[in-house]
């Protein structure tokens, strides 16, 4: 009976993440003064692209129709291992954090490999961008989760969240701050959020993540997409956990880590909402911020006690 929980909040990951960028819309839509989509459209738009025939040119390989499926099974395979509201995963290990961020890796060089497979110019263009602002976004966030593994004496994501309580926020409030500011800077451009990215644009010289995705259709578009909503989840779980105070009821914890999921996609909502986008040249000094407040909050513990 122990493996039930984290088999529930794992299905209820992947049930719930299209509802984060519903939210996102909604929220968008609201400060624009308009009706805007439904909440749950892209539950609509996944329904009706796996019901459709997918095209594909007759230049592209075996790569290119095998670059959706890999992409969302890395993504499938590190919500198995990431924590619930703090709650140990049926994959959880000593070390996770860096196998994640390995699987998140073969993601985007799974979406890379389909969209160069294609022969565009445009996916060539967005391939080469995605793979320069990496560079930045990745050391960020890998010394993030480093700087958690030290403040917290844990080198499992679980033990690392599980760890973080009030006394512990009360003992390294601005390291953690630190941290909370720079994996919400890396959430906007690992997910193509304003002010790094718009998912929206219709501008094939300023895409980045949507130029990978032009000649895709059918159910390999709705591969991209569901995988686009499972790596929104994954980054805004890592601050709902942050900030999620535990109660110890099982059931009351994961009803505010889903709210506080809810909060994240309010928040992406409201800085899409107040920012235009950044010029692409600028994009590298915003995800370099995320690092310098990462490798901070580093430092700033390496003179501290060890956790535990």
């Amino acid at each position: 009976m122990e493996i039930v929980k984290p088999i529930s909040q794992y299905l209820a990951v992947m049930i719930l993440s299209p509802l984060l960028p519903g939210v996102i819309n909604r929220v968008k839509a609201f400060f624009a003064g308009r009706q805007g989509p439904p909440l749950l459209q892209l539950y609509y738009d996944l329904y009706k692209l796996f019901n459709k025939t997918p095209v594909y040119s007759r230049t592209t390989t075996w790569v290119f129709r095998a670059g959706p499926v890999a992409g969302v099974a890395a993504l499938v395979t590190a919500l198995a291992v990431l924590p619930f509201a703090g709650r140990p995963s049926f994959l959880a290990f000593d070390g996770d954090f860096i196998f994640i961020i390995y699987l998140l890796g073969l993601a985007r060089f799974a979406t890379v490999l389909a969209a160069l497979d294609t022969g565009s110019a445009f996916e060539g263009m967005g391939s080469s961008r995605e793979m320069q602002f990496a560079v930045f976004s990745e050391p960020a966030f890998f010394l993030g989760l480093a700087a958690l593994a030290r403040i917290t004496g844990h080198t499992s994501l679980p033990g690392m969240f599980a760890a973080l309580t009030g006394d512990t926020w009360r003992a390294a409030a601005p390291v953690l701050a630190l941290l909370t500011v720079s994996f919400f800077i890396v959430l906007l451009a690992e997910n193509s959020r304003v002010p790094a990215d718009d998912p929206n644009t219709h501008l094939e010289l300023t895409m980045i993540h949507e130029a990978m995705a032009l000649d895709h259709s059918g159910p390999d578009l709705g591969y991209i997409l569901y995988g686009a909503s499972l790596k929104l989840w994954l980054f805004g779980s890592l601050i709902g956990s942050m900030l999620l105070p535990h109660s110890g009821s099982w059931a009351c914890d994961c009803g505010l880590f889903v709210l506080l999921m809810l909060c994240v996609a309010v928040g992406v909502g409201l800085v899409e909402s107040v920012m235009a986008r950044l010029r692409l040249i600028n994009v590298p000094y915003m995800l370099i911020t995320a690092f310098a407040f990462s490798a901070l909050a580093l430092i700033f513990q390496m003179g501290r006690p060890v956790k535990g």
